[in-house]
C-alpha cells in the first residue's frame, strides 16, 4: 500500500477512536444542551420530518408522546460512540428532556451525525421511559425502526407497535446506523 495512504489513515483512525471514547466517556453535565437551545433545535427538527415524511405525520397523531434528538453525534473505529441530547414533547409541549448514549465494537470506521425521533403509542411504552435506570432500546417495548420501505405501507391503521422511530438528516461517513443498544436517561429539568 501506498505510505502517504497509510500515513493519512493512521492519523485518522487515532483521531476517530480519540473522539469515541471522549463521547462515550464525557459527563451528560457538561455536555447537556442548554434547554430552551434544544427545545428549539428538537422541535424544528420535528417539524422538518413531519412535513417532509407522512408517515411521521400520521404516526405523530395517533402518539402519545414524541421523543426528538435532533443530533446525535457517532464514531468510531473498531470501538465506537455515540450521544445526543432530545426533548419529550406530549400534547406538543416539552415534558422532559433526555439523552442517549451508546457504546458499540465491531467492524465500524468513521463518524457520522444524525437525528431521529421516537413515536410512543401508548401510555405503558411510554412509562418505561423514565424507568429508575433508563430506557435501554432493544429491552422493553417493541421498537420498530421505520426506513423508506416501511414508510411506504405504514399507517395509522397498520401501526399496532408500541414505538416507532424514524431516523433523519444523516451525514458524514460511517457504514448503518442502529439504534440497539443506545440508553435514553431523563435529564434534570
Amino acid at each position: 500500500m501506498n505510505k502517504k495512504y497509510l500515513s493519512h489513515f493512521s492519523q485518522l483512525s487515532r483521531w476517530l477512536l480519540v473522539a469515541a471514547i471522549a463521547l462515550v466517556l464525557a459527563p451528560a453535565a457538561a455536555i447537556a444542551a442548554d434547554h430552551a437551545a434544544l427545545e428549539r433545535d428538537a422541535r424544528k427538527a420535528y417539524h422538518k420530518l413531519l412535513a417532509k415524511l407522512p408517515v411521521a405525520k400520521s404516526l405523530s397523531a395517533d402518539a402519545v408522546a414524541v421523543l426528538v434528538f435532533p443530533k446525535i453525534i457517532k464514531a468510531g473505529l473498531v470501538v465506537g460512540g455515540q450521544y445526543g441530547d432530545g426533548v419529550l414533547f406530549k400534547n406538543g409541549k416539552a415534558a422532559g428532556y433526555y439523552n442517549t448514549a451508546g457504546a458499540s465494537y465491531g467492524l465500524q470506521a468513521g463518524a457520522q451525525q444524525y437525528g431521529y425521533a421516537m413515536f410512543f403509542m401508548n401510555e405503558k411504552a411510554l412509562q418505561t421511559l423514565n424507568q429508575a435506570e433508563g430506557f435501554e432500546v432493544g429491552v422493553g417495548p417493541s421498537i420498530v425502526v421505520v426506513d423508506q420501505g416501511m414508510a411506504k405501507s405504514l399507517t395509522s391503521t397498520t401501526a399496532n407497535d408500541d414505538v416507532y422511530a424514524i431516523v433523519f438528516g444523516q451525514t458524514g461517513l460511517m457504514a448503518g446506523v442502529g439504534l440497539q443498544g443506545n440508553k435514553i436517561t431523563r435529564l434534570a429539568d
